[in-house]
């Protein structure tokens, strides 16, 4: 029996997150690509009704290309990591960071997805981002690919949709691995793969004004078949290339619940939890789940899949699973068939027993233990929670500091929550904070939704000085690390 865990282990990852093309900035500069994150606006509209923004159409795209991205473009600015990125990682030091999950931004590698030979300057930036790391014993933990890809890829071969763009992320993944494999020994291939069918576009780089089909469904699923392929390719490369490398998967989980205790509630909570969980099903077994047959026979969805797939799925099975949380949802049989299912933006139904944030998304710490326990038994395979964290409107005060005991109120009833699964029994690695320094928001392109210990002086126009500024929760979470939660 495995033994009983009281309090979190000494080789426990206290972790921060961020993603390339939210925080990085730096647009066109080090050769850097257009991608399909840089085609996305910012739209007033949609940020007073808290509204995704996570799309763009072909016809846009051209009109951005031709007039010179009229308009704003938050994620051209990001938090201009780019250039403060020295400041920023001690700063995560200062906290005790072990680990820094980061992404890569392709199209600082491969500035258009076809070159043959890679782009030096993108790479060196890397090189000093890791040895910046490394300086102060700090892990990084690499998302190959996190909600961005080059837009000429989109184009020209409508993302994931075609199979051609397994193997130009192939030589992108063998470039990364290669040129850091003294570097980076934890690596995730995709982020959050299951949103290809919530988000396309950001997902798969998917216009589906482009498909081949009018099964849009059947278009989404193929692309994500794509990807599943490329993620075991990407784990047979990364061992072979990287002595001792850990590879892990990750998902959104937004865990359903039944609205009540009618069983066809309980059925419709089951059966969206396994269109969760299939891609996971497939990157840690190896194989296509059962109950998927009857969902694409139902959906009039046919996959084409070469021969030679089975066997590459069964070849390329992760060690680790990982996943962003931020809340729970109601499921219910009477939802009607084009409201949102399992969306991390919108949320449809109210619990009645939670509480939510300034952006509606349900608070639920209780759930964060839910969702490890289930992981748990199901897959018996070490957790790293890879996103959690809580985007809140925070306001410099009148004596010049950022007062965010909400945050840290938010923080601590997730990480007791852990323990609380650890005690149960749960293999957690790690603890992942999303966004310890303010960055733009991935679904509404905004810098207003701020998740940081560190605030960054700078508005939704990119106004301000950009100065880095630390909240009170900055100190809370260092005496957290410091302690290995023992002061919370």
């Amino acid at each position: 029996m495995k033994q009983y865990c009281e309090s979190f282990p000494k080789n426990f990852l206290w972790v921060g997150a961020t993603a390339a093309n939210q925080l990085e900035g730096g647009f066109r500069e080090g050769g850097k690509g257009l991608s399909t994150a840089d085609m996305t606006p910012f739209r007033e509209e949609a940020v007073k009704e808290h509204r995704p923004v996570m799309d763009a159409s072909y016809e846009e795209i051209k009109k951005y290309r031709t007039d010179g991205f009229c308009g704003n473009f938050p994620k051209h600015r990001g938090n201009d990591f780019y250039h403060h990125w020295k400041e920023d990682i001690a700063l995560f030091a200062e906290m005790g960071f072990r680990c820094y999950r980061m992404s890569i931004a392709w199209t600082r590698i491969f500035p258009t997805g076809f070159e043959a030979e890679p782009n030096e300057e993108g790479l060196l930036f890397y090189d000093d981002v890791f040895d910046e790391c490394r300086k102060y014993h700090m892990q990084p933990i690499v998302t190959v690919s996190h909600y961005e890809m080059p837009i000429e890829i989109t184009l020209n071969l409508n993302g994931w949709e075609s199979r051609k763009t397994i193997d130009l992320y192939l030589k992108y993944c063998e470039t990364i691995f290669k040129r850091y494999k003294n570097k980076v020994k934890m690596w995730i291939p995709f982020n959050e793969m299951n949103q290809m069918t919530t988000v396309p576009y950001v997902g798969g780089g998917l216009l589906l004004e482009k498909a081949k089909t009018d099964n849009l469904l059947e278009v989404e699923y193929q692309a994500i078949h794509h990807q599943l392929v490329a993620s075991a390719m990407a784990v047979k490369l990364c061992k072979k290339i990287i002595k001792n490398a850990r590879i892990g998967s990750m998902i959104a989980v937004i865990d359903p619940y039944p609205e009540t205790c009618h069983p066809l509630d309980v059925l419709e909570a089951l059966k969206e939890n396994q269109l969760n969980m299939f891609y996971l099903d497939v990157t840690v077994r190896g194989y296509y789940p059962s109950y998927m047959a009857r969902y694409f026979q139902e959906h009039d969805i046919h996959i084409d899949m070469e021969e030679e797939d089975e066997e590459i799925l069964q070849g390329g099975k992760v060690d680790f699973i990982a996943f962003s949380y931020y809340m729970s949802y109601i499921a219910s049989h009477k939802r009607k068939q084009n409201e949102s299912k399992n969306s991390v933006i919108m949320v449809d139904k109210v619990n009645p027993y939670l509480e939510v944030s300034d952006w509606r998304w349900p608070i639920d710490s209780v759930g964060l233990r839910i969702v490890l326990n289930k992981l748990y038994d199901r897959y018996q395979l070490p957790i790293l929670i890879a996103e959690n964290g809580l985007g809140a409107d925070d306001v410099v005060s009148e004596d010049g500091l950022i007062h965010d005991a909400y945050r840290i109120e938010y923080l601590r009833k997730h990480i007791i929550a852990v323990k609380e699964a650890m005690r149960d029994g749960v293999d957690v690695i790690g603890y992942t904070m999303w966004g310890p320094i303010d960055i733009v928001s991935q679904g509404t392109c905004e810098m207003k939704k701020r998740y940081g210990f560190i605030y960054v002086d700078a508005d939704n126009y990119g106004n301000g000085s950009y100065k880095r500024l630390r909240k009170d929760s900055f100190y809370w979470y260092s005496r957290v690390i410091a302690s290995n939660a023992e002061e919370l």
